[in-house]
């Protein structure tokens, strides 16, 4: 359903991303990320490394790197896709926001809400 490519909207090292190796509805679930989770006063740790850029919140009191391709897709502030945290599960669920194309990009918003256009981080840095 989904695979990791090279992407256009990356220039770094790393320019991968998630595409759709299938036509996927919309509302269908794309991936379950699992989680390690780890608690917000050892996120110093991590702001160390590159993995500070991939951390996701995970409710009030813990930061998670994601596994599976949880980490790879791409930001867009018109997302074609959103995830929802599974606390009981411990995985992020990646659901089509909108019909993808076989071949699209699957893009999430990094603010976590696709109506979300506020600064990212890495931008906010650069202001």
């Amino acid at each position: 359903m989904i695979e990791i490519k090279s992407s256009k909207l990356s220039d770094g090292e790393f320019n991968r991303g998630v595409f759709a190796s299938r036509d996927i509805k919309k509302g269908e679930m794309l991936h379950q990320a699992p989680v390690i989770a780890y608690p917000n006063d050892q996120h110093e740790h991590i702001e160390k490394t590159l993995l500070a850029d991939y951390a996701f919140e995970y409710g009030i009191h813990h930061s998670a790197i994601l596994l599976g391709y949880g980490m790879l897709f791409n930001h867009s502030y018109t997302p074609n896709a959103t995830y929802d945290i599974n606390f009981d599960n411990h995985t992020f669920d990646f659901f089509a926001y909108t019909d993808i194309a076989a071949g699209e990009e699957v893009l999430i918003n990094y603010n976590g809400e696709v109506d979300n256009d506020d600064p990212l981080w890495f931008n906010k840095e650069e202001e």
